[in-house]
């Protein structure tokens, strides 16, 4: 479903600009008008890491006339793996510096504003005021309910991605679109405490590359919604396997209500299952000693540094892939914060194996 252009086209380009951007000039649908509603755009882009870099990159390439970047954080060596704003030199320095040179880099005429400050309820009106469009770059699923109340009421659209391990989603939320535009938000896709407590990328890892892949399309949205091109995901979730090179997408519509959807005709939802029991070191202990297998999902990497005595190490890609690999009916899992263990004790309960975790993991445990 294409929506009319969210900005009005700037009177004109300079010739350098028109220079610099002359490729999208002779893009059907997009041209010198097109252009100059880029040249007018006002964007925020929430964070300046794995999803956000290559945003700006790409935002301030193809012309956006102001770019708002709201990050506190400072880079770091491990973030340059996936966050290509970044240098070596950079490191130890603010993340929205890094916006800044490399924006000017590559369009001297895009305007970089920048926000070092962690958004959250109580700044995100503010620091998002007068843009056009938001891109929700973050990685905790707190500050992405933050950004979207913030968005719902400015009555802007939300370009929106999340990415973790080799898995991504990318859509459009607007809550207040253009008349005959259905009205879809975050809450449609994730209803409020649906999303539980997310891992961070420290914990479970990120594929670079992907990175890239999903922030070239989170400003490919943003561009159509700009001038007006395309049809932007309204409605409409990319759901992206980078293992299996597989792309899909799935309907995303308003919530039912009460009315349109009576409770008494909704499919009662099965309740999920029980999360694998943790235990503490000395519960672990316990458990090695009655004859429980100690499972290290680490990776050997990280296990080089050192393991618990008697563990037994296997990779949590091997546990998930034939849970059947580990022997014995009960498990203690370890990682270095629970999350993986959680992961390879649920497969190992649908074996049929009485699994637990470590509470924490290693790091909770190491001195």
């Amino acid at each position: 479903m294409s929506v009319a252009p969210l900005v009005a086209p700037a009177a004109s380009l300079s010739d350098r600009e028109r220079e610099r951007t002359a490729r999208h000039a002779v893009l059907a649908g997009l041209g010198d008008e097109g252009q100059r509603r880029l040249a007018a755009a006002r964007v925020a882009v929430v964070g300046a890491g794995g999803l956000g870099s290559p945003v700006i990159l790409a935002l301030a390439a193809a012309g956006v006339g102001e770019i708002t970047v709201i990050d506190d954080d400072v880079v770091e060596y491990a973030n340059l793996q996936r966050q290509v704003i970044h240098r070596v030199d950079d490191v130890g320095t603010a993340k929205v510096d890094s916006a800044v040179r490399a924006a000017a880099a590559l369009s001297p005429e895009t305007r970089v504003h920048v926000r070092r400050e962690r958004l959250d309820r109580g700044n995100a009106l503010r620091l998002l005021s007068g843009c056009d469009l938001v891109v929700d770059g973050t990685d905790t699923f707190a500050t992405r309910t933050d950004v979207a109340a913030a968005c719902d009421e400015l009555g802007v659209p939300l370009v929106w991605g999340v990415i973790q391990e080799f898995h991504a989603q990318v859509t459009v939320f607007w809550t207040s679109p253009p008349a005959g535009t259905p009205a879809v938000g975050l809450r449609d896709l994730y209803p409020a405490g649906s999303a539980g407590d997310l891992p961070t990328c420290a914990e479970v890892g990120v594929l670079g590359s992907l990175c890239i892949t999903v922030g070239g399309m989170l400003a490919t949205e943003a561009i159509k919604l700009i001038a007006g091109i395309g049809e932007p995901l309204l409605g409409r979730v990319v759901v992206i396997d980078a293992l299996a090179g597989t792309q899909h997408e799935v309907p995303l519509r308003a919530a039912a209500t009460p009315a349109s959807a009576p409770a008494s005709a909704r499919p009662p939802t099965p309740p999920p299952a029980p999360p694998a029991p943790e235990v503490d070191l000395e519960g672990l202990r316990a458990a090695q000693r009655s004859g429980a297998l100690v499972l290290d999902v680490r990776e050997p990497h990280e296990t080089a540094a050192g393991v618990l005595p008697g563990s037994v190490l296997l990779p949590l890609a091997d546990v998930l892939a034939d849970p059947g690999r580990v022997a014995g009916d009960r498990v203690v899992v370890v990682c270095a914060h629970g999350i993986r263990a959680h992961r390879a004790a649920e497969a190992l309960r649908r074996h049929g194996v009485a699994a637990s975790v470590l509470a924490g993991g290693l790091a909770e445990w190491t001195p």
